[in-house]
């Protein structure tokens, strides 16, 4: 089932918005770490063309929802454990709940109770760039299976309760003073007659299609690699090298 329409045009407006860490590791460079509030952040994706990590993606997403007059709240999964995933449910006017993730690229809100069917067992197209899902509820959480088109799958289990938003920013506060030294850019790129999943990780990029993965040309140094994540997301150059250096100064000191 699609989400209601305004839940949808509040959602879209975050369709071309990658879920990166490279911002993170820019404000640290600047000395100026910490959670960003909404209006820094759209002042940012202005100016530089960047977004930021799950919890700046869920506070975006949640005062989006509140000018839409939609109700919605925070959800997440070990929060402020370092392993830690912000996402959001939006409740449409017949109390119904979706779940809303933009730092794990969804392509669209997914229902998770009720009139429908439950979707145990049923593994549904459209919801995840190169995969199927398979939705499991529960009461108190739910899980998610990805299923991948080579066999393979994965999971990601959420508590369905509302954390307190002072809680949830603390968390945010954590996560965005922790600098993992592995950097992470997801983004939904256009490809053949769908959506795909480009990924940067540690290094490496890759697309993930409904046909299988596919792996890009690797690069070695720095500036290679802000070519090709600008060519991906339009990043700031300059942004996109100071953090970039930022990692790999982090890197070296992790090692040592």
């Amino acid at each position: 089932m699609e989400a209601p329409r305004d839940i949808l045009v509040v959602w879209r407006q975050f369709d071309n918005f990658p879920m990166e860490t490279l911002t993170k590791a820019w404000t640290h460079a600047k000395g100026v770490p910490g959670q960003r509030d909404v209006e820094t952040m759209e002042r940012h994706r202005e100016k530089y063309g960047i977004t930021g990590n799950c919890f700046d993606l869920a506070i975006w997403l949640l005062e989006a929802f509140k000018e839409g007059g939609i109700e919605a709240y925070p959800i997440g999964s070990e929060l402020g454990t370092g392993d830690d995933h912000a996402a959001v449910m939006a409740v449409d006017g017949k109390g119904r709940r979706f779940l809303c993730d933009l730092g794990d690229q969804w392509l669209q809100p997914i229902l998770i109770d009720g009139d429908d069917p439950a979707y145990t067992d049923e593994k549904l197209s459209g919801f995840f760039p190169g995969a199927e899902v398979q939705l499991i509820s529960g009461k108190e959480n739910f899980k998610v299976i990805y299923h991948r088109p080579n066999g393979k799958f994965s999971t990601q289990v959420y508590s369905s309760e509302p954390v307190p938003m002072k809680d949830f920013l603390a968390a945010a506060e954590i996560s965005q003073n922790n600098v993992y030294p592995k950097p992470l850019l997801e983004v939904r790129l256009p490809w053949e007659n769908e959506t795909a999943h480009w990924e940067f990780d540690d290094w490496k990029s890759f697309l993930s299609t409904s046909k299988g993965l596919y792996e890009d040309p690797p690069l070695y140094t720095v500036d290679d690699w802000v070519g090709r994540i600008h060519d991906r997301t339009g990043f700031d150059k300059a942004v996109l090298k100071e953090s970039l250096e930022y990692f790999k100064k982090l890197r070296k000191e992790t090692a040592s």
